[in-house]
């Protein structure tokens, strides 16, 4: 059996064929019914139905659960240089488009939702950060990376050069190896691993190399700025502070003092730097503590010392066997914050796991406030950045949920 363009082609189970149809670009390795054609790993494969209808064409992963990503379903499309380079042009030109002055720091490619599956890229001024998470595009490198420089100075951007944050686990379930470090080092003239930002009006120091994920999280950029809008006059405790992002984006917005909790000390001592570096350490103090500890003990006293608490966990499930005592966690520090406030006082909270769905979360809210004898004023509702993009037929992508409620 065949195509027209002589890929190799793997036949699917019925079930896959369904998720396809709905847009879905995932084909499961026990989905996979049948293979002809001299397969490689990384390699692009036509998929077809059990009676041999074309679905469409992607990255095949011989190691990975995830055995083909699609990339089309025309089956005009060629995938050479120019398909690929198309792609990263149409996501850069769209953060381009909708992010205005925000385009120094933002996300330029956000894998499926792009269209460009397993590849994440993160601009930081003159450098551009990449994580890298399919083995074919993994092969495509060079080709993808040599369009990211030459369709960025389309907008006048030099690039001082890309760096590479694949020292990720889930890598090695695709058999690539886990590694950092400037791509071509040879061509950066600076190889320092500390850059400058500034999003909505604070600046901060990014440490791409060895800060979480690609350095900076910039899918809430927005959801600060909500918080600063709401801060003013208030007391505020943000929880798991990480380089202290949402504490001081309320400090800007006129907090009458933030308090800025996180369990690393490391952390701590980039949030307290950040504040330096805006001028805004007499509004602030910075505390090392596991919030879990620190919530019951602070309910313990008997006042209610804020009026603003600001919840970012790290997500607590990364699967879908752990979701229930993720939903446990969530559950105790939105409790305890909920006891904590004062009727009136504000509540911003959020998850960034996928698997923790909107209606469990929201389940999740509703218990909590239940224990803690509130009620909850829904103010806002918000997502991750638009330059995270969400596709609706792939529900991975629609992961970040954030809430702001006042207690009544």
């Amino acid at each position: 059996m065949k195509t027209k363009r002589d890929f190799p082609l793997a036949l699917v189970s019925k079930k896959a064929e369904a998720s396809i149809r709905r847009g879905h670009p995932w084909v499961y390795y026990d989905e996979i019914t049948d293979t002809f054609g001299e397969i490689e790993n990384g390699c692009i494969a036509d998929v077809v139905s059990a009676k041999g209808t074309y679905l469409g064409s992607g990255l095949w992963s011989e190691k990975s659960k995830i055995r083909v990503r699609l990339l089309s379903s025309n089956a005009n499309d060629r995938f050479d240089a120019a398909f690929f380079t198309r792609r990263l042009r149409y996501a850069i030109d769209c953060r381009h488009s909708i992010m205005g002055d925000d385009f120094a720091a933002c996300r330029l490619v956000f894998g499926e939702a792009d269209g460009l599956p397993g590849l994440t890229v993160d601009r930081f001024g003159d450098v551009c950060v990449t994580q890298v998470l399919s083995y074919g595009m993994d092969k495509r490198r060079d080709l993808l990376y040599g369009a990211l420089h030459e369709i960025l100075a389309g907008y006048g951007v030099t690039l001082r050069g890309i760096f590479e944050r694949n020292d990720v686990a889930l890598r090695e379930l695709e058999g690539l190896a886990q590694y950092k470090g400037w791509y071509r080092p040879e061509t950066v003239a600076n190889p320092d691993t500390t850059t400058r930002i500034t999003e909505n009006g604070v600046q901060y120091a990014v440490d791409f190399e060895n800060g979480q994920k690609t350095g900076f999280f910039l899918d809430q950029k927005y959801n600060r700025l909500a918080v600063a809008r709401m801060a003013r006059g208030r007391r505020v405790l943000d929880c798991f502070t990480h380089t202290g992002s949402f504490a001081l984006n309320a400090a800007m917005g006129g907090a009458a003092h933030v308090t800025a909790v996180d369990v690393s000390q490391t952390a701590i001592d980039m949030a307290r730097e950040n504040a330096v570096r805006n001028g805004l350490v007499g509004q602030m103090d910075f505390l090392c503590a596991d919030v879990f500890d620190l919530l019951p003990e602070l309910a313990a006293r008997g006042d209610k010392p804020y009026d603003f608490i600001i919840l970012d966990p790290p997500a607590f499930t990364k699967s879908r066997k752990t979701v229930h005592s993720a939903e446990r966690g969530y559950r105790e520090i939105n409790y305890r914050a909920m006891k904590l406030l004062p009727r009136g006082g504000y509540l911003a909270t959020c998850s960034c796991s996928h698997f923790m769905r909107h209606d469990l979360f929201e389940r999740m809210l509703r218990d909590a406030a239940g224990d803690a004898g509130v009620q909850l004023r829904q103010l806002e509702v918000r997502q991750q950045c638009c330059d995270h993009p969400v596709l609706w037929n792939v529900p991975e992508t629609d992961y970040l949920k954030f809430y702001i409620f006042q207690i009544i």
